[in-house]
Parts: C-alpha cells; structure tokens; sequence
C-alpha cells in the first residue's frame, strides 16, 4: 500500500475502490475483510471456523461479524478522526460506548464470542483488538487482553 499498487490499474480491476484485503479464488473474487472471512470459513467447513447453517451459533456467528464492519470499524473510526458523532437514534452504531460495552459484555462470556466455539471471529477480533490495542484506539480492558492472548496462543 505504501507504494500505492492498490490504485493501479491491475488492482483496480480486482476492487475499483482500491481496498485491501481481496483474495481471488477461481474465477471468485472476494473483497471487505468481513466478506473473506464468511467466504473462507464457509469454503473450508472440515477446519470448524464456522457454524453450519442449522446450527444454533450460526445467526450468533452472522451477527458478530455483521457487528464487525456495521458498527465496531465505524465507530472506532468515527473516535480516531475525532468526528462529532451523530444523533444515538440517527447514527447506525448507536453510540460508542454502548457499541463497545455490548462486545466487552460478549467477550465477558467467553472464553471466545461464540463461548466455547472457537471460530473464524475469533481470529478478526482477535486481531482487530490486538492492533487497536497497539495504536490505544480501544482501552487495555483485561477482558480483552486475555482475550487477544487466547487466540493468538
């Protein structure tokens, strides 16, 4: 990216919005991280980072990644920016701190976001939290660190 080849011609064919990540697998392209995420767990059902369609955690499982890219990223950026943020009924994350209190609540119940099942959200999260963490976008809640350290062990 510091090279700027996401805005050439050749990766603007694969995302016209010049965004990483996209993954290409056969003739499928696949961009937004929360999308490749779905696609592979779902692509790869024998490594278990997915519920399967029926299983009771899968809209649990859908909502956590939804809550990813609609609301967490959203706020996150709306706090670094420094943006007013809008009206709680206007705005589609609520507000901030309702937005993080609802994840710390789920992380609260762990040991991972599906409880015990520990799946492909569990790897964004994870790793989300570690790199907020590091930039300090989002407080060093023990919650969260012995959550990090979970899945990354």
């Amino acid at each position: 990216m510091k090279k700027g080849e996401n805005r050439e011609a050749a990766y603007l064919a694969i995302n016209p919005m010049g965004k990483v990540p996209a993954i290409r697998h056969g003739d499928a392209i696949v961009t937004e991280q929360v999308a490749i995420y779905l696609y592979l767990a779902d692509l790869f059902p024998q490594a278990g980072l997915a519920p399967p369609l029926g299983d009771p955690l899968r809209g649990p499982y859908l909502r956590w990644m939804a809550f990813y890219g609609s609301c967490f990223e959203p706020a996150i950026v709306d706090q670094w920016m420094k943006n007013k943020p809008a009206d709680k009924t206007a705005c589609h994350y609520g507000d901030f701190d309702t937005m993080f209190n609802t994840l710390v609540e789920q992380l609260g119940k762990g040991p991972y976001l599906l409880g015990e099942q520990f799946s492909a959200l569990d790897i964004l999260w994870g790793t989300a939290f570690g790199w907020m963490m590091m930039f300090g976008l989002v407080p060093k809640l023990p919650v969260i660190e012995q959550y990090v350290e979970r899945v990354n062990s």
